[in-house]
């Protein structure tokens, strides 16, 4: 401020400085004058016209010097005026700085005092302030305040976000982007209308916003999203057709808006689709404990079979036995004890077979499959699963039947005493290539036959992998379409 002062009484020295020098030049113009009469008389005797251009140029220069003379006073004033009204300005801000500073002293002033006078009373009378009621009423209100719904709503609806601690937190950090962009856009209004304009669009927002997320399920995020955008839109026409004036504002504010909006939606969308995964991982285990029970209850059906198979030959080994106790004839006899050693064999295969049925119906043995369908899935996409069944083609025949339109091509069979574990092995390695990400009953994966075989063969060296697509079905059916092609 005293910076500006210096400069108005410099300005005022150089305002008396250029007088002088108008004075002195006025001085001039009068003694030139006086000279051009005195030299006219000579003139007029060397002739009329050579005086004439002599006054000419004369007043020519001397008007020249008087314009540039009034053009600096001009100036020289204009910058006058300019730092005079600066300094009016600094005054008035330099004396509300002044009441500020002095309304802030008596508030600290009277802080000061309540905390000498709460101090006193803790120690004179430690057992008047509950401190535990104390704390908890803080807990309450930092919860409330990091709960706080969008825009700090009076009615707080039941949003799911609220039952995850990762999902408030996001939540939590995306509502306090869209209070700073509200604070940021309330100071830019400066009239009570246009702000209560404002804080009306505001509660009206809020409003909108918290129907749109209570009203949000797994199924309808596309139409929560759009329902959104036709807010934003809707709130854009309302403000067109009415104050004009702040339709820029209000655009830039709703624009900024829009995609705080659209994640508070995603963020509350990340429940659901989080319960449906829970959902689904349910679908699985009771599709994996239905499988079991099929595949136990034809491992039954095999056992049983080989039960009446060995049963025939135990019976027929006995009979061979009480011929042999009793023949003489030494061919016979050989030709006996040949068929006994032949059933004794049959025998051991299917007690053999027996304890393996045994093994699977109570334990994780079996072959996981690796399987692609080119006609139906193309190329690029393979079904990892797993199967109890004593023989694993079983289970693949099963999966080539109506339900696709040509057979599976078998590409690798892996034997494993924890067939369970090794699916889910590759599963875990496979997941980020998974089709079906929801229904994970769906073992379907994006991948190339080169990187299936080298995953598997990671995990297993020894397993034979098959890299060629036979798709005879799917590949004579081409032949055919070409054929009927052709002969039409």
């Amino acid at each position: 401020m005293l910076r500006k002062v210096f400069e108005l009484f410099r300005l005022d020295k150089s305002l008396e400085e250029k007088k002088k020098q108008l004075a002195e030049i006025e001085v001039k113009i009068n003694n030139m004058e006086r000279l051009i009469e005195e030299t006219i008389a000579p003139v007029r005797l060397a002739g009329e016209e050579r005086a004439i251009q002599l006054i000419r140029a004369a007043n020519e220069e001397a008007t020249v010097i008087v314009e540039s003379a009034k053009q600096d006073i001009v100036a020289v004033l204009s910058e006058k005026e300019k730092l005079t009204n600066e300094n009016k300005q600094l005054e008035e801000s330099n004396l509300k700085l002044t009441k500020e500073i002095s309304k802030q002293e008596k508030t600290a002033r009277k802080f000061k005092a309540d905390v000498l006078g709460v101090q006193r009373l803790i120690e004179q009378f430690p057992n008047a302030v509950d401190f535990n009621a104390i704390g908890e009423q803080i807990k309450l209100l930092e919860s409330a305040m990091n709960d706080g719904e969008v825009l700090d709503t009076i009615v707080h609806l039941n949003l799911h976000y609220k039952d995850s601690k990762a999902l408030r937190a996001e939540m939590n950090a995306n509502n306090k982007d869209i209070r700073n962009l509200l604070e940021s856009y309330r100071s830019r209004y400066t009239t009570k209308a246009n702000a209560t304009i404002y804080e009306l669009m505001v509660i009206g927002l809020q409003a909108e916003l918290q129907n749109i997320l209570y009203t949000l399920s797994y199924s309808n995020l596309d139409k929560a999203i759009e329902n959104s955008k036709t807010l934003i839109n809707k709130y854009l026409g309302i403000c067109a057709n009415g104050n004009a004036n702040i339709l820029p504002t209000v655009t830039r504010f709703l624009t900024e808006l829009a995609p705080l909006f659209e994640m508070a939606i995603r963020i509350e969308f990340k429940y659901y689709v989080q319960k449906e995964l829970e959902k689904e991982e349910q679908r699985k285990i009771r599709e994996i404990m239905r499988q079991e029970a099929e595949e136990k209850r034809l491992l039954e059906e095999e056992r049983k079979k080989i039960e009446k198979e060995e049963e025939k030959y135990i019976q027929e080994i006995e009979r061979n036995k009480a011929l042999l106790a009793t023949e003489t004839d030494t061919s016979k006899i050989a030709a006996l004890e040949a068929r006994l050693k032949e059933l004794k064999e049959q025998v051991e295969k299917l007690e053999d077979a027996k304890e393996e049925i045994i093994k699977r119906a109570n334990g994780k043995a079996g072959y996981v499959y690796v399987i692609s369908n080119l006609g139906s899935f193309g190329e690029q996409m393979f079904k990892v699963g797993m199967t109890r069944r004593l023989d694993p083609m079983d289970r693949v025949e099963e999966l080539g039947d109506a339900s696709v339109p040509f057979k599976f091509d078998v590409h690798a069979l892996v034997f494993s005493d924890d067939a369970v574990g090794l699916e889910q092995k590759l599963h875990t390695v496979l997941e980020k290539q998974r089709v079906n990400k929801i229904n994970l009953r769906k073992e379907f994966f994006y991948a190339t036959v080169d990187g299936l075989q080298q995953i598997v063969q990671e995990i297993d060296p020894t397993v034979e992998f098959i890299k060629t697509m036979t798709a005879a079905e799917y590949r004579q059916s081409l032949s055919f379409e070409e054929e009927e092609t052709l002969s039409a």
